[in-house]
């Protein structure tokens, strides 16, 4: 059928072949590796934390320590996936939580 539609897919991979380029990739967020069991177990702490956050009862150095945790879990997620965007936030978010531990403790 010469006006058969082909999924979205079959679509991509046919233009990425169209551009013979060796720095063109079809994005795919990896399943089963140990990226997505770190961002996986970085997401259930930043979760704790920020509900540590919305009860006032709980210490906040727990917030901070959980936050600190998943921060650094997702910052190694994007040194594992060549990502810039998560390498500067979480990076820069891990420098900020850093100096908070440092105040709670030395302040």
């Amino acid at each position: 059928m010469p006006n058969e539609i082909k999924p979205l897919d079959e679509k991509l991979d046919d233009k990425i072949k169209q551009l013979n380029s060796s720095r063109v990739y079809k994005k795919i967020t990896p399943k089963g590796d140990l990226s997505w069991y770190v961002k996986w177990v970085a997401s259930f702490f930043i979760l704790t934390a920020v509900m540590c956050r919305s009860v006032e009862e709980v210490p906040r150095i727990f917030d901070v320590v959980l936050s600190l945790i998943g921060t650094l879990g997702w910052a190694w997620v994007g040194y594992l996936w060549h990502d810039r965007a998560l390498l500067l936030l979480n990076g820069t978010i891990v420098v900020f939580l850093g100096m908070s531990l440092i105040r709670y403790f030395f302040v």
